[in-house]
């Protein structure tokens, strides 16, 4: 005697109909599930994006890959693409945190210009005779202008902070007031003139080498290990996930969402004038009409690049490094094959416009459909199958 028992039927979703539970699945599985652990990685599209363009350049740009030694350190295409990339991957560091809240920060420029243009006001340089030869000093010790330029910086940040989680303002527009009046300080600063910095040391933050490697690549890297850290183990990363995800939750949830996004917001303008420094560093001077100048949407292009969801929640701190490789990447490429300037603009609209549209919601129904549609059995399959 057969002693199993008849299953329940229940309804599916949606519908009236009655589905056996012992019935086999016929639902067809979404691409996304049938591809390989290795494609569904968040970091997969960002660094094929990467190696694609790499492999390109190995292509078409004649020693591309080569890497000499000159003067002690490497010398080379590639390492000149990273030590241009520094103070855009510290940008986007910082732009991560604050889109991973729901926000946005346009003042990053401005920030740039402000911080440069205090280190290298600060710093100037004096010729002096030192046993008869002429040298440089500083007009402030190097290590006040540095920390006068950073507290600068963190300035703007509260700013902004106070202004978006304290005021409730739209975190655009917050910004927008210290994009046009942050810059705008600092050519007042600067009487709309370029500042020179003679003062040697400073030239080795944008410039300079350790261990073969340029100096602002370890900044970086210290800046990313410690900010990864903060995220992956303590709360602190999965608070700033509630607040994307859900700021009303988060607060209900007891979580001071406020302060996170005060500190998101300061956190991104500290990451602002360390590129900041390191660009005056770089050019040896402070030019507040052209320093920093649009960083800001490609901190924000690179961080979208890297897989950090612009409705916020999501983000991906190696990502946006990976981003901004790409960036400059791009931009070395088009300049290399002798292409215009004004192509480099066209081709990062069109990214623009390609990330989003994979990020829009109503776009990935559509792909479902679509797919769903090309891989649904044609009548002739279906009777087969039935017969």
């Amino acid at each position: 005697m057969n002693s199993r028992l008849p299953q329940p039927q229940v309804a599916a979703p949606g519908t009236g109909a009655a589905v056996d539970r012992d019935a086999p699945d016929r639902r067809i599985p979404s691409t996304f599930a049938t591809l390989p652990m290795f494609l569904r990685h968040p970091l997969f599209r960002p660094v094929a994006a990467l190696v694609l363009l790499l492999l390109v350049d190995l292509l078409l740009v004649p020693g591309f890959f080569q890497l000499q030694i000159k003067d002690g350190h490497l010398y080379g295409s590639v390492i000149d693409i990273v030590n241009r990339a520094a103070p855009l991957m510290l940008a986007a560091l910082g732009m991560t945190l604050v889109i991973a809240t729901r926000g946005i920060d346009i003042s990053v420029g401005a920030v740039v210009a402000i911080s440069g243009t205090v280190a290298a006001m600060l710093i100037g340089g004096d010729m002096v005779m030192n046993n008869g030869v002429p040298e440089y000093v500083s007009h402030t010790p190097m290590i006040w202008a540095l920390c006068a330029a950073m507290g600068a910086a963190l300035l703007c940040g509260a700013w902004n902070g106070l202004l978006v989680a304290t005021l409730g303002l739209q975190p655009i527009v917050a910004t927008l007031i210290l994009m046009v009046a942050g810059r705008g300080l600092a050519q007042l600063l600067t009487d709309g003139q370029i500042v020179t910095v003679y003062y040697k040391p400073f030239f080795f933050i944008g410039s300079g080498y350790l261990f073969g490697l340029p100096f602002a690549l370890f900044i970086v890297a210290a800046v990313f290990l410690v900010t990864a850290l903060l995220m992956r183990k303590t709360a602190l990363g999965l608070f700033i996930q509630a607040v994307g995800i859900n700021p009303v939750a988060a607060r209900l949830a007891g979580l001071k969402t406020a302060a996170l996004i005060f500190l998101v917001y300061l956190f991104c303008s500290a990451c602002a004038g360390m590129a900041g420094l390191m660009i005056s560093a770089n050019i040896k001077s402070a030019d507040a009409n052209n320093a920093g100048l649009l960083l800001e949407l490609d901190a924000i292009l690179a961080v979208t690049l890297g897989g950090t969801s612009l409705a916020g929640g999501k983000f991906s701190l190696a990502g946006s490094v990976i981003g901004a490789l790409i960036i400059q990447t791009l931009t070395y490429t088009i300049y290399s094959l002798g292409l215009p300037p004004e192509v480099n603009m066209v081709v990062k609209s069109v990214v623009v416009f390609a990330v989003c549209l994979s990020q829009s919601d109503e776009f990935k129904t559509v792909r479902r459909k679509m797919v769903g549609a090309l891989r649904r059995p044609g009548p002739g399959r279906a009777e087969g199958e039935a017969a």
